[in-house]
């Protein structure tokens, strides 16, 4: 099940579980769509994998199956963590 981070791991923006600007790589690394298209051209600064919309989870499954709560931030900014 997808952890659906709380925020953009480049510039610490929140990110809802409902929001459609987060994006995501096959390994779950986290990224709002303004870092994603434009520090990093829609790769993982990472893994290098694709970043793409992260789905939504339905509002009655959430109560159940809880957003994650863990913030991942990379001070040291996007793509110098690769």
């Amino acid at each position: 099940m997808l952890q659906l981070r709380p925020s953009c791991e480049c510039c610490d923006t929140d990110l809802p579980p409902d929001s459609a600007a987060a994006r995501i790589c096959s390994f779950e690394c986290t990224f709002c769509a303004t870092c994603a298209d434009t520090r990093l051209a829609g790769r993982c600064p990472n893994c290098g994998g694709e970043l793409l919309p992260r789905p939504r989870r339905p509002a009655d499954r959430l109560a159940r199956f809880p957003a994650s709560t863990e913030r991942v931030f990379k001070p040291r900014g996007c793509g110098q963590n690769a």
